[in-house]
């Protein structure tokens, strides 16, 4: 990071924050160079506010501060991307980010994809795969799992790479399905590998 062109805006950078977890844009801030070693040092993000004339560490009154994780540094040197696990929203507004968007989990297409399972399991579309699985009960749901994972081991084993995608579609399109039946959610999953990672 020795790199970052602090000359080019008179001193300061942009720094966008983005949510580690879901890849939303948060906010803009800038930083100098005494916002950028503090947020290093401390591992909070700290700006140089254009409005106050001084550095201001996010959440420092609100309490909803913005973890580091990574920081990069664009193609020209002059523009930070700043990966952050934020604690609270990180709007002044009260909202998740600056233009008012709503909270997204961390896996897009699953998302929606758990939404139409959702819409289905509760009978919001009478015929759908899904309801005639559901009617059948748990033990249905879960033998379809394993069929499903025993056709990707086979596929694995074979030459033919669409068909291993193809059966790896259908097994992910199941286990989804097992899990609502069950109560639960991909986030749920996603929530405890995340506590399992190494620290």
């Amino acid at each position: 990071m020795e790199n970052i062109d602090f000359k080019k805006g008179n001193g300061l950078v942009p720094a966008i924050i983005q949510d580690v977890d879901t890849l939303q844009v948060l906010m803009l801030g800038y930083m100098n160079q005494d916002a950028y070693h503090k947020t290093i040092s401390e591992n909070k993000v700290t700006f140089f506010s254009r409005s106050k004339n001084r550095l201001w560490t996010k959440g420092e009154e609100s309490g909803n501060v913005l973890n580091l994780v990574s920081i990069r540094l664009d193609c020209d040197n002059d523009t930070l991307l700043i990966r952050v696990k934020p604690v609270g929203p990180s709007c002044h507004l009260g909202t998740k980010t600056c233009w008012a968007e709503k909270s997204e989990t961390r896996f897009g297409i699953l998302n929606e994809l758990e939404n139409t399972i959702t819409q289905r399991l509760s009978g919001g579309s009478e015929g759908s795969y899904v309801a005639s699985l559901k009617e059948k009960g748990i033990e249905k749901i879960a033998q379809k799992v394993g069929e499903e994972a025993v056709e990707t081991i086979i596929e694995a084993l074979r030459e033919n790479d669409d068909l291993f995608v193809n059966e790896a579609a259908d097994l992910l399109f199941h286990y989804l399905i097992l899990l609502q039946a069950k109560g639960k959610k991909l986030e749920d999953v996603l929530t405890l590998l995340d506590s399992r990672k190494k620290k």
